[in-house]
C-alpha cells in the first residue's frame, strides 16, 4: 500500500476519545470553523451550525455562522466563459437564513467575551446519545466577578420545525444586574458561491416583550420562510427579571435585565419555531406560530425527553458496537448521528453531500445519496429510503426535461440539483455522468430487495425504472467496430477524471442492470397488478414491444474485457493512457483536481476515485474473485483517491479478496475524516456520502454482507486488535443482530419472521425471536 495515505492518517486527534460524546475542550478562535461543522445540529429539515451563542465581532474569517433549510434556495443565471446550445440556464444555491441561536450575556455593561477576561473552565459536549449540544463555562470578568454558565441546544428530530436554546447562569462571586441580550438576525447572506450577496429580504416582522418574528422573502424563488421566536421566563427567574425589546428593519433583540443573586441560578429558554413556503395558499407564519406555541406549551423538558426518546429508539437500530478501539466507536456514532440529521424525510428533499452542516457544494444532492447512504437507511430505517426515493419520483419532470435538452428519451436525472433540474454548468463532470440513471435504478432495487415493497415498486418505482432505461435505449448505438454490440459513447463513470470516454465498464454493466431489472419488474406488476400496469403503460406510452427492445438491447450491450491482461478496462482509451506511478506525484499537488489542468489528468492513467471497484461490489456477483483480484492490483496503485467517496470501496474489495490489511488502512481514511479534519475542509461542512461509506465499510467489507437477487449473505472477519463488532439489519419486514469475534459469529433474529441466509457455504434459518445461532468463521 502506498504511503501517501497513510501520512493523512498520523495527525493528532482533536477530541478526546469518548464512547458517546465529542468534546470540545478548551476555547480557541481558531478552531471556530472545524468546530462549527462537528457540532451543527439538524434533523433533515433544517439544520444550524456549530456557532457560539455570544458573537466575535472581527472574527469573519475564523468563523460562517450559518442557519439552513433542506430544499430552500436561491437562484441565479450560470455564467459561461463561453456560451454553448443547450447548457443549463441557472444554478440552485441552498440560502444562509437568519442566525436565531445569537445570546450575549453582560455583567451589567461587560459583555462576555472568552478572548478577555479569564476562563476557568469550559466544555462544549456534542450528546450523541440525546441529540443534544451542550455547553460549560466558568468565567471571570476583568473585575473578578465569576459567572458560571450552562447552554444546552437542540434541533427536534420529532418536531422538524422547532429549535431551541436553554441559557442558565449563575452569579457565583456577586450580586449584581445580569443582562441576556437575545437575537434573531435576519441581516445574513451566504459567504461563498452566490454572486448577489442579498438574496434575501425581510418582508415583515413584529416584536413583544418575550416574543417575535421575521417573515423572509428569497427574492429569486419567492420562497417565504417565517421564524417565530417564544421566551420562556423559568421559575424564579420570573421574579427578577424585566423584559425589553427593540427591532430594526432586519433584526430583532430581546433583552432581559435580572438582579441576580449571589449563588442563584437563573434560566431563560428561547423556542423557534421555523416554516417555510412555495406553494400560493400556504401560510409559514401561521405554521411556524403553531409549532413554536405548541414547543411552548410542551416545554424545553419534555423537548428534551422527546429528543431522548427518539434517539434511543434510533440507535436501537443503527449503533454499531466495537470492542478493543475506542476511537471507531465514537467515530461510527459521531457518523451515524451526521446521516441521521442530513437526510430529508418528507419525499420532496434528500441528502445533500454537506448536508445541513455547511454551504460548500451549495446544498446540492449528487448521486452519492443513492450510493453511499440510501444502503445505510434501507437495512436500518427503510421507511427514510422510500422517501428518499420519493425525491427521485417527485423531480421525474425535471428529469424528463433534462432529458430533452440532451435529445434523449425518458429521463436524465440531474448530477447536481436541489429542485430536480440541472444546477451545474461544468457539463464535463455533471450531464455526462449517465450512469447517475443506473445509480437511482440500482438503489430502487435495493429498496425493494431489502423491503418487499410492492405498493412502492407499482405506484412509483416502475415508473422511474421505465423512464431510466428509456434514456439507454437513446443514448445508445450498435457499433460495427465493436462486433455490433450496443455501446455507449461520450460518457463518465464516477471517475471523474476520465469525462467523455467511450464504453466506461461501471457504465456499461450498470445500464444493462438497468434495463434488466426494469425487464423484470414490468412483468411482475403487470402480472400481479394489470389494472396499475395498464394505467401507467397509458399515461406514459409505454408498449409491450418497447419492453421487447429493452429485453433484446440488454442481451447486446458490450461488457469491456482486456484479454491481454485478464482485467476490465475502466473504458476504451483508459489502458492506451500514459502509465503514472501516483507515488511520484509531489503530495502538494494532490488533489489533483485543485492542481492540474485537466488535460494533464486526462492524459494519464490517473484514478480520482473508485470506478471499476465500484463495480465489482454492487455487481459483485457477476465477476469472479480472480478477476476482482487482478482489477484490483491494476487500479488501486493509479487511484489517488482524490474523492471521499472512493477509500471505503477499496476497503471493502480489498476485505473481499483477502487484503487485510489494505481494507483496515482504506477504513481508517473513512471512519475519522471529519473528526480529525484529515483533508483539512471539514469547516465546509461534513462528508456525509462518505460517512455512509463508514458504515458500508464495516458491514459489507469486514462483515462481508452482500444482497443479490433478494439473498443475503455473509463472510465476515474480525479486523486484528478488535475484540469483536456489532450490527443489525432489517431485511424483508425483520431484524436481525450480526456479531463477529475471534472465530465465532452469532446471528440473533431481533424482531420479525423467519429470515434464512448464507454464512459463506452454510445456510442460517433463524425463526424464533432472540435466539441465536452461533457459527464459526
Amino acid at each position: 500500500m502506498r504511503n501517501y495515505h497513510a501520512r493523512k492518517m498520523d495527525k493528532e486527534a482533536i477530541y478526546p476519545y469518548q464512547a458517546w460524546k465529542i468534546t470540545e475542550e478548551e476555547f480557541l478562535l481558531e478552531n471556530n470553523h472545524h468546530n462549527e461543522a462537528i457540532f451543527a445540529l439538524g434533523n433533515g429539515y433544517m439544520g444550524l451550525r456549530g456557532t457560539v451563542e455570544e458573537d466575535y465581532p472581527g472574527s469573519e474569517k475564523t468563523t460562517t455562522p450559518g442557519f439552513y433549510i433542506n430544499g430552500v434556495y436561491a437562484s441565479e443565471e450560470i455564467i459561461y466563459g463561453e456560451e454553448a446550445p443547450n447548457l443549463p440556464k441557472n444554478g440552485q444555491t441552498m440560502i444562509n437564513l437568519a442566525d436565531w441561536s445569537e445570546m450575549n450575556l453582560y455583567i451589567n455593561e461587560e459583555k462576555l467575551n472568552l478572548l478577555k477576561g479569564k476562563i476557568l473552565d469550559y466544555k462544549r459536549e456534542l450528546d450523541l446519545k440525546q441529540g443534544l449540544l451542550k455547553r460549560h463555562i466558568l468565567w471571570e470578568d476583568r473585575q473578578g466577578r465569576k459567572i458560571e454558565i450552562n447552554i444546552t441546544r437542540l434541533i427536534s428530530l420529532s418536531r422538524e420545525h422547532i429549535g431551541a436554546i436553554r441559557y442558565q447562569f449563575k452569579a457565583v462571586n456577586f450580586s449584581g444586574k445580569i443582562s441576556l441580550n437575545s437575537a434573531i438576525n435576519g441581516d445574513v447572506s451566504n459567504h461563498h458561491h452566490l454572486r448577489n450577496k442579498k438574496a434575501l429580504e425581510v418582508i415583515e416582522s413584529e416584536v413583544d416583550t418575550k416574543s417575535g418574528y421575521l417573515l423572509h422573502n428569497v427574492k429569486s424563488t419567492k420562497f417565504k420562510i417565517a421564524y417565530v421566536v417564544e421566551h420562556l421566563i423559568v421559575g424564579q427567574t420570573k421574579e427578577k427579571c424585566e423584559s425589553k425589546k427593540r427591532s430594526s428593519e432586519n433584526r430583532i433583540d430581546w433583552i432581559f435585565e435580572i438582579s441576580a443573586s449571589q449563588g442563584e441560578k437563573y434560566t431563560i429558554d428561547k423556542i423557534v419555531g421555523v416554516n417555510h413556503s412555495q406553494e400560493k395558499g400556504e401560510n409559514p407564519l401561521s405554521d411556524a406560530r403553531a409549532s413554536a406555541a405548541r414547543a411552548s406549551i410542551s416545554g424545553f423538558e419534555n423537548l428534551i425527553e422527546e429528543q431522548a426518546e427518539f434517539m434511543t429508539g434510533y440507535w436501537q437500530d443503527v449503533d454499531v458496537k466495537i470492542e478493543g478501539d475506542d476511537a471507531l466507536q465514537q467515530a461510527f456514532r459521531f457518523n451515524a448521528f451526521h446521516i441521521l440529521q442530513a437526510a430529508g424525510k418528507d419525499g420532496q428533499t434528500s441528502v445533500a453531500a454537506k448536508g445541513i452542516s455547511g454551504e460548500y457544494y451549495e446544498g446540492h444532492y449528487f448521486w452519492d445519496t443513492e450510493s453511499y447512504v440510501l444502503p445505510f437507511y434501507a437495512f436500518q430505517r427503510p421507511e427514510v429510503a422510500r422517501n428518499l426515493l420519493l425525491f427521485r419520483y417527485n423531480t421525474l419532470a425535471q428529469a424528463r426535461e433534462n432529458a430533452k435538452r440532451m435529445k434523449l428519451d425518458g429521463v436524465l436525472f440531474p448530477w447536481r440539483t436541489i429542485n430536480g433540474e440541472e444546477a451545474s454548468g461544468f457539463f464535463m463532470g455533471s450531464t455526462v455522468q449517465y450512469h447517475i440513471n443506473a445509480d437511482i435504478a440500482y438503489a430502487l432495487n435495493l429498496y425493494y430487495q431489502v423491503s418487499r415493497d410492492q405498493e412502492f415498486m407499482e405506484n412509483y418505482g416502475l415508473e422511474i425504472l421505465i423512464e431510466t432505461a428509456r434514456m439507454w435505449l437513446s443514448l445508445g448505438s450498435y457499433i460495427p467496430m465493436k462486433d455490433n454490440k450496443f455501446c455507449f459513447n461520450t460518457v463518465c463513470g464516477p471517475d471523474e477524471y476520465k469525462p467523455g470516454v467511450d464504453n466506461n465498464a461501471y457504465t456499461n454493466y450498470m445500464a444493462k442492470f438497468n434495463l434488466d431489472i426494469t425487464v423484470k419488474m414490468a412483468e411482475i406488476i403487470k402480472k400481479e397488478a394489470p389494472e396499475k400496469y395498464n394505467r401507467l403503460s397509458e399515461r406514459i406510452d409505454l408498449t409491450d414491444n418497447e419492453i421487447a427492445n429493452m429485453k433484446e438491447i440488454k442481451e447486446d450491450i458490450y461488457l469491456p474485457y482486456n484479454e491481454k491482461l485478464e482485467i476490465t478496462p475502466q473504458d476504451d482509451s483508459f489502458l492506451y493512457k500514459n502509465p503514472i506511478e501516483v507515488d511520484n506525484i509531489p503530495e502538494e499537488e494532490l488533489p489533483l483536481v485543485k492542481n492540474w489542468h485537466p488535460l494533464i489528468i486526462w492524459r494519464y492513467q490517473v484514478i480520482k476515485q473508485a470506478d471499476v471497484m465500484l463495480l465489482m461490489l454492487q455487481l459483485g456477483n457477476q465477476f469472479s474473485q480472480d478477476l476482482k483480484i487482478r482489477n484490483y492490483d491494476y487500479y488501486e496503485p493509479k487511484t489517488t483517491h482524490d474523492s471521499s467517496l472512493s477509500p471505503a470501496i477499496y476497503s471493502i474489495i480489498a476485505s473481499e479478496i483477502g487484503y487485510k490489511n489494505q481494507a483496515y488502512n482504506y477504513f481508517m481514511q473513512t471512519a475519522r475524516l471529519d473528526l480529525d479534519d484529515y483533508n483539512e475542509n471539514a469547516y465546509q461542512g461534513v462528508h456525509t456520502a462518505c460517512m455512509g461509506g463508514t458504515w458500508l465499510s464495516l458491514v459489507q467489507g469486514f462483515g462481508g454482507m452482500r444482497m443479490f437477487n433478494g439473498n443475503l449473505y455473509f463472510h465476515p472477519h474480525l479486523p486484528d486488535g478488535w475484540d469483536s463488532y456489532q450490527f443489525r439489519l432489517r431485511f424483508k419486514g425483520s431484524q436481525i443482530e450480526v456479531t463477529i469475534k475471534e472465530n465465532i459469529v452469532k446471528y440473533m433474529l431481533i424482531s420479525g419472521d423467519k429470515v434464512e441466509f448464507k454464512h459463506y457455504d452454510q445456510v442460517i434459518v433463524l425463526e424464533e425471536s432472540h435466539l441465536a445461532e452461533e457459527v464459526q468463521i
